[in-house]
């Protein structure tokens, strides 16, 4: 059982969500991992109480119905990240920090860009393809392709773009924007449309790009994002069979002045008779207050991990890896100690990548995979 957990604020809102899945490579039908993807946490306790896991039967008699046991299941990963690999180092002579500041608060030690050259369909292509090949999978069987990102190459969304390069030419596809959690949003809408039976195969892609949208001389800001992606492919299952076993979302766009990248209005005159007045801004940096957003996030991811496991029908001694948004390392620690989780259990690479937003889970999963976890 592995447990997902995504923190994001975002313009207008504050989201945070749990997925659970179950995950059954192709390759290997006896390495079947469940996954449980979850957000944020709360003060909460779950180790003052020792509870044994819980067998399906009665996961599913205590599972709340429409939130749980979905008939879909992912089938295949892939990831990449920039090419331009950035450490704590390079920031020294760019603002006040070094690399001892930001490793021991954040965990960081490097972070990846896109190179020049590149662009964020480069990403999110290549890291469909790899889902796609893992899985030898046909790309025209696809019905739907979901672009999670916050930093399209274009604004009028990638998704269609992108399920054109890989093939997917009998699939719908759109982008969901939502920060940080898009990743995590865009797997409970694949799975909507798969638990109905519209569809029967997708790709949900996490990409970001949003060092285009730092503030180099913010140090609260430019020290902790990287650029990368990650795909996964989902497939619907038969009535008895679960691959995605709870689920729980929740927005609060109190927070939204924590962490935001707004557009900047700027009216001008038009150069004709009549010197209509039209916008001419664009869209600014990204700000973030620190201390709120890592109170918010320490705060309430226990309420919402125990609330998808409540709604699954499961319990948090279920769960076998723990896989949080890469974000900050204490965050991690603090989830786990919470939930009575050892370190070992909880996968991690934000050393490596720093805070990629929609790309940091399916780009964290993909590294899992490939080491057997």
């Amino acid at each position: 059982l592995i447990v997902i957990i995504s923190l994001f604020l975002h313009l207008q809102c504050l989201a945070y969500k749990s997925i659970n899945l179950k995950y059954n490579p192709l390759k290997s039908n006896k390495n079947q991992i469940k996954l449980i993807n979850r957000l944020y946490m709360s003060d909460v306790d779950s180790t003052s109480i020792p509870i044994p896991k819980t067998d399906e039967l009665t996961s599913r008699q205590r599972a709340l119905k429409g939130k749980s046991w979905l008939r879909c299941r992912p089938i295949s990963i892939g990831g990449i990240a920039g090419a331009n690999v950035v450490p704590n180092d390079y920031f020294q002579s760019l603002v006040d920090t070094s690399d001892a500041w930001i490793s021991k608060r954040t965990g960081i030690r490097s972070r990846h860009f896109i190179e020049e050259g590149s662009t964020l369909r480069n990403l999110a292509i290549t890291a469909a393809e790899e889902a796609l090949k893992r899985a030898s999978i046909d790309s025209k069987e696809i019905d739907l392709v979901i672009v999670a990102t916050s930093s399209p190459d274009d604004l009028f969304g990638d998704a269609a773009f992108v399920a054109n390069a890989i093939g997917a030419t009998n699939a719908a596809s759109f982008d969901i924007t939502a920060a940080c959690s898009g990743f995590l949003f865009s797997i409970v809408t694949a799975s909507q449309f798969i638990q109905s039976g519209a569809y029967k195969k997708a790709i949900v892609i996490g990409a970001d790009a949003l060092t285009r949208f730092l503030d180099w001389s913010d140090r609260s800001t430019c020290i902790l994002f990287g650029d990368g992606a990650g795909a996964i492919i989902l497939e619907a299952t038969s009535d008895e069979e679960s691959g995605f076993l709870g689920f729980a979302l929740h927005s609060n766009g109190q927070g939204s002045c924590d962490l935001d990248l707004k557009f900047k209005s700027k009216f001008e005159a038009l150069n004709n008779d009549q010197k209509t007045v039209v916008d001419q801004g664009q869209y600014g940096k990204m700000t973030m207050n620190g201390a709120s957003v890592y109170k918010f996030a320490v705060n309430e991811v226990p309420n919402v991990v125990n609330e998808a496991l409540a709604n699954a029908g499961l319990v948090a001694s279920d769960i076998d890896w723990l896989l949080l948004h890469q974000a900050n390392i204490r965050i991690m620690e603090h989830a786990a100690d919470c939930l009575g989780i050892p370190m070992s259990k909880v996968l991690r690479n934000v050393h490596e990548y720093g805070n990629t937003s929609a790309g940091s889970i399916p780009l964290a999963l993909a590294e899992a995979v490939r080491e057997g976890k």
